[in-house]
């Protein structure tokens, strides 16, 4: 029996919308419902008490549209407050499990990269993860910090120095150990991959959480009967808890050819 009810993504801010953007190109018959908690970002920097709470209210305000499943978009939150999950009256989906699985189903010489914010880092999800499916792999971990304001700023094309020259730094503990595949771990860093496919080499397969996490919620909705019978056009709802001037450029950035001119609601999450 199909399930029309929208799928809910949240994220610690825009990111997320590249979560999203997969969900679109694999699952268009689908109703997104797509909270980014702007005002509050990053998640990455904060404590573990601080990222539930968020996680928490963010879960709710999905669950006030009725949605049929919560994605966590949140390479942080899924790493550091999946447990938030447990009591949720729907299925939950969080974006580093699918990627482990994927990465180590590509791996060839066991080594694998791990890009991400500091907070996933630290949090240790993916290594614990890799190493219990891989207990041989050897995992290369760097947190790339400044790379979420470069996305945001749009310093995303192949020659922009400034994405070049952080990237060659952060990707340098990787280039020296050899990894043959990469997780992208936070939300924002797919729109880097050109720039960093050109560092890194073709040989290097790219993990992106998104493109993993789609593909799991498609096999789940599959399982359950639960896709949307595609009788209607599918709704797009997005809300933010703020906006900024950059606002607008950054969504495009994210969405790439999936941007459209969706009118974004902003909300007070601290109110639901």
């Amino acid at each position: 029996m199909a399930d029309n009810r929208a799928i809910g993504v949240f994220d610690s801010g825009l990111g997320g919308l590249t979560v999203a953007r997969e969900i679109m190109k694999l699952l268009p018959n689908e109703n997104i419902v797509y909270f980014g908690d702007t005002g509050r970002v990053p998640y990455g920097t904060k404590g573990r008490d601080t990222i539930r709470k968020y996680a928490l209210q963010d879960e709710r305000f999905l669950l006030s549209h009725d949605v049929k499943m919560i994605v966590a978009a949140c390479g942080t939150v899924s790493s550091v407050a999946a447990d938030t999950a447990e009591s949720l009256p729907v299925p939950f989906v969080e974006v580093v499990s699918h990627s482990v699985r994927v990465a180590v189903r590509a791996t060839k010489n066991g080594k694998i990269g791990i890009l991400a914010t500091s907070a996933t880092i630290n949090s240790g999800a993916h290594k614990k993860q890799i190493l219990e499916s891989l207990p041989s792999a050897q995992v290369i971990e760097s947190a790339g910090t400044l790379l979420v304001p470069i996305v945001e700023e749009g310093w995303t094309t192949l020659d922009d120095t400034v994405a070049i020259e952080t990237l060659r730094r952060y990707l340098k503990p990787m280039i020296d150990a050899g990894v043959d595949t990469l997780i992208l771990g936070c939300t924002h860093f797919p729109v880097l991959s050109s720039i960093i496919r050109n560092i890194l080499g073709g040989s290097v397969t790219l993990i992106n959480m998104g493109e993993a996490t789609a593909k799991a919620i498609e096999k789940l909705l599959e399982n359950s009967n639960s896709l949307n019978d595609g009788t209607l056009a599918p709704k797009y709802d997005f809300y933010a808890s703020d906006k900024t001037k950059s606002f607008e450029k950054t969504v495009k950035v994210l969405l790439g050819d999936y941007n459209k001119d969706f009118e974004i609601e902003q909300v007070d999450i601290e109110k639901v």
